[in-house]
This record gives structure tokens, C-alpha cells and sequence, in this order.
């Protein structure tokens, strides 16, 4: 079992940046990759991106160029950068862990990005 936490969430400007953070506990150390989605109202969840193990990184189209992801040293921790906020990135971020077949999943942090 892996539980997940995200922080991070707000309300900012568009243009501005805010940096989000998972922090995963429980069977942590088979963890492979780790996955930030989102859901704006009315819509279907979302990849957003993606970072291996190994550190290999993957964006949507849509964040490509604004935002980054990566893993803490530890492996157990994934962030988000984002930068060049735009009013269409708000949504509720939500990260995700996958260990084989099983996907786990956190509660979710708010990100509202006013124009």
C-alpha cells in the first residue's frame, strides 16, 4: 500500500508559478513511476507529466516548456514546478504512483489561476 500527499496548492496570477509536492508513504521502495494528473471542473482528468525511476520525464503538449517534474532524492517525493501560470491550468492536481499494476492515488491540491 502507498498513501500520497499533495501540497502546494493556491490561488495565483496568471504568469505567476507555484510549485507542487507529493509525499509518498508506505511500500515506497518499489515504486517506479510517478504521475501528476488534473481535473478542471466539468472536464476529464488529465496527464499532466510524468518521471521514471531513472528520472526519464514525459508533458502533456498543453505544460510542455512551463512546467517540470521531478523526483526528491529519496524517490519517494515528486514535485512539480509551474511556471507561466495560465487561467486554463486551474484544475485540482492530483499525483499518482504506480508499482506494477497497482495505481495509487493522492487527494488532490487545488491550483486556481485568476487572469
Amino acid at each position: 500500500q502507498v498513501q500520497l500527499v499533495e501540497s502546494g496548492g493556491g490561488l495565483v496570477q496568471a504568469g505567476g508559478s507555484l510549485r507542487l509536492s507529493c509525499a509518498a508513504s508506505g511500500t515506497v521502495f518499489n515504486i517506479n513511476t510517478m504521475n501528476w494528473f488534473r481535473q478542471a471542473p466539468g472536464k476529464q482528468r488529465e496527464f499532466v507529466a510524468t518521471v521514471t525511476r531513472g528520472g526519464s520525464t514525459s508533458y502533456a503538449d498543453s505544460v510542455k516548456g512551463r512546467f517540470t517534474i521531478s523526483r526528491g532524492n529519496a524517490k519517494n517525493t515528486v514535485y512539480l514546478q509551474m511556471n507561466s501560470l495560465k487561467p486554463e491550468d486551474t484544475a485540482v492536481y492530483s499525483c499518482n504512483a504506480v508499482l506494477g499494476s497497482s495505481w495509487y492515488w493522492g487527494q488532490g491540491t487545488q491550483v486556481t489561476v485568476s487572469s
